[in-house]
């Protein structure tokens, strides 16, 4: 089973350098945060900003390639949580077709907030996803360690 989920914000993790992709369903009873570069995080947040860059960025292009030739990204779904690492999948349509293409989490998110496409998170990977040890995490935190993502 899956859950439709949105991406509520980006944070930066100070103790890992690194940034966190916060994924919310609907009643916000299931969280999902998953651990990003910064490249990534900054593709995610001009997406999430509705920035244009001046020149086309790595998702920009393919989400321009994908116009081009009447193809169109239906969802993606991260599918699994394996030694730390996530997966997932993007589904797109062409022609009469419809494909599956392995992808990193952070990438399919970016083609999804460009593509308008609903994000989805396999139960078993929110299962697998250990909240007592983001609680922690987060217990942690100081206000100081939430800062703002440079684009």
């Amino acid at each position: 089973m899956i859950t439709q989920m949105q991406v509520k914000g980006l944070m930066f993790d100070p103790y890992n350098n690194a940034y966190i992709v916060i994924l919310r369903d609907e009643d916000q009873s299931e969280m999902l945060p998953i651990w990003v570069g910064k490249s990534e995080a900054g593709a995610i947040s001009l997406a999430l900003e509705n920035v244009s860059p001046p020149r086309p960025m790595t998702h920009d292009f393919m989400k321009a390639y994908l116009d081009a030739v009447n193809a169109k990204v239906i969802s993606i779904v991260v599918t699994d949580l394996n030694e730390n690492t996530y997966f997932a999948k993007i589904h797109l349509t062409y022609e009469d077709s419809e494909y599956t293409i392995d992808s990193r989490p952070s990438d399919a998110i970016a083609l999804a907030l460009r593509s308008q496409a609903p994000i989805f998170v396999n139960e078993s990977v929110i299962k697998k996803q250990s909240t007592e040890e983001f609680d922690q995490w987060l217990e942690n935190l100081k206000p100081e360690d939430f800062g703002k993502l440079d684009s």
